[in-house]
C-alpha cells in the first residue's frame, strides 16, 4: 500500500482540506500520515483514516522526516504558505532535504500536488 504523508501551514489547511476532498477516492487506497491538526482536520472532513504525529512545529516534520528515512513514507504533500515565516523553518528545511536524498516525490503547493496525485492514483492502480 502506498504511504502518502499530508502537511500543511495553518492557512494552507483549509486548501488541504479541498484537495483531500476531491481526491478521497485515492487517498483512502493509501495509507496516510500527516502532522497534528491537519490529520484531524482531514479524518473530520473525509472520514479517511489518518495516522497523525505531532504537529509540525512540536517535531511532526521531523517525525515524517524519520519514516522517509526508514522507508515508511512513499509521497509527500506539503502544503506549504509562502507569505508567512514559520518559526520551524529548520525542520521544514531538514524534511525537504530528506525527501531529496531520498529521492521521495513532493509537491509543496497546489499545483504540483494535482500533478502528484495522478502519479499517486498510478501507483494505486498497479498495487491491484
Amino acid at each position: 500500500m502506498l504511504s502518502v504523508a499530508l502537511i500543511a501551514h495553518d492557512q494552507m489547511k483549509p486548501e488541504m482540506i479541498k484537495f483531500a476532498l476531491q481526491n478521497k477516492n485515492i487517498l483512502a487506497k493509501c495509507k496516510i500520515t500527516a502532522t497534528g491538526t491537519t490529520g484531524s482536520l482531514i479524518e473530520e472532513h473525509t472520514g479517511i483514516q489518518v495516522e497523525k504525529v505531532l504537529s509540525g512545529p512540536l517535531g511532526g516534520d521531523q517525525q515524517i522526516g524519520s519514516r522517509i528515512s526508514c522507508q515508511r513514507v512513499d509521497v509527500v504533500i506539503f502544503l506549504r504558505d509562502p507569505l508567512s515565516a514559520q518559526p520551524h523553518e529548520p525542520d521544514i528545511s531538514a524534511l525537504l532535504r530528506i525527501c531529496d536524498v531520498h529521492n521521495i516525490p513532493v509537491a509543496t503547493n497546489r499545483s504540483t500536488a494535482d500533478i502528484l496525485i495522478r502519479y499517486i492514483h498510478d501507483k494505486v492502480q498497479e498495487c491491484k
